[in-house]
């Protein structure tokens, strides 16, 4: 008899006293939904969580019908009762433009949201992972960062809704873990990218991968000389499923330390597209940091993690994504039907 079951990637079976229920707040996102394939394949039940601001079903939707799997639209500033052991907090847009898009959305996504997941975590005695955020480094003037730094961040710039809203944050898990007992995991993630991120989200990578494989100039704000550290997302994944478990409560960085000019990330990518794209330098975007390098002692020495995927290798199945989304793109062009005229009725209709 054909199984239904089929569609669905390999999940390993777990016993009632392993298998944990877990809830994936921006689980449609981009690092959201590989850390919700993850948790699925390894046989929990995964309840996601997402408003689809920046997430897309499509990321999940081949988990969709599965007895383990449950997407609920919801916006985390309105508060959420169900029952869950850990609750990953991942819900924020996370690029430039997405969180200056709508400042104060970002601030109460980082602030309400948080506080009504740590009261869930209250209430039914879950642990929450925040996925915090190199940002709340700011500018630095320490290199590489290490976690006892306190950051370099302009309260009032452009940035500040994402930057503040993190710092703050994670003020309001230490405030939750010291009066309530809840138990909180804070990961402040450093560049991280591959397949599923949105290809206009303004990043470095997904600007230089797209602008290559369009032909168009390769777009480097300042001189390029700023410096950036990427890890492919499945490296992580790996960390932050390796922090929720280990019993480490302060900030942990995650990222790889391997740095790179934004210039020589413009090369990289444009030979390993086979570009003929040239380079263009615009003017410095206002409070970029100039330097970013997690510093990794902490992870390695207290969750045995450090990224184990090389920058090429992550790079290509990126430049991969890229190019099946837009052949996607090209091949799905909506052109709009024209609306039928409105029948007037005898009532007007509440928008």
């Amino acid at each position: 008899m054909y199984s239904f079951t089929q569609k669905y990637p390999p999940v390993k079976f777990l016993s009632e006293k392993d298998r944990k229920r877990i809830l994936v707040t921006g689980g449609a996102g981009f690092v959201g939904s590989h850390l919700t394939d993850k948790l699925m394949m390894d046989g929990h039940e995964v309840t996601v969580v997402d408003n689809f601001f920046t997430g897309r079903k499509r990321n999940v939707e081949h988990w969709i019908g599965h007895e383990n799997f449950e997407l609920i639209n919801h916006d985390v500033v309105e508060p959420l009762y169900i029952e869950v052991d850990q609750i990953y907090h991942l819900a924020s847009p996370a690029s430039p433009p997405s969180y200056m898009y709508n400042p104060i959305k970002t601030l109460k996504t980082n602030t309400i949201g948080t506080l009504n997941m740590l009261g869930l975590a209250k209430r039914v005695g879950a642990r929450l992972l925040l996925a915090s955020t190199s940002e709340v480094y700011g500018d630095p003037e320490v290199h590489p960062q290490t976690e006892d730094y306190w950051g370099h961040v302009n309260p009032i710039g452009p940035r500040a809704c994402y930057d503040e809203g993190k710092r703050v944050a994670e003020t309001m898990c230490y405030a939750y873990m010291k009066q309530e007992g809840v138990e909180v995991r804070v990961a402040r993630i450093f560049n991280t990218f591959g397949p599923r991120m949105h290809m206009n989200d303004g990043r470095v990578v997904s600007n230089f991968i797209l602008q290559a494989l369009q032909g168009e100039p390769l777009t480097v704000y300042g001189s390029g000389s700023q410096t950036r550290a990427f890890q492919y997302v499945s490296d992580l994944v790996n960390g932050l499923v390796a922090l929720m478990n280990s019993n480490v409560s302060s900030p942990v960085n995650l990222g790889n330390p391997e740095e790179h000019t934004i210039l020589e990330f413009a090369q990289l990518i444009k030979n390993l597209v086979g570009s003929g794209s040239e380079i263009q330098f615009l003017s410095e975007a206002q409070d970029d940091p100039q330097k970013r390098k997690p510093d990794i002692k902490k992870a390695k020495l207290m969750l045995g993690w450090e990224p184990v995927v090389p920058l090429e290798e992550g790079l290509n199945k990126a430049i991969h994504y890229f190019r099946k989304e837009l052949e996607y793109q090209a091949n799905n062009q909506y052109i709009p039907k024209p609306k039928p005229a409105r029948v007037k009725r005898g009532r007007t209709r509440r928008s």
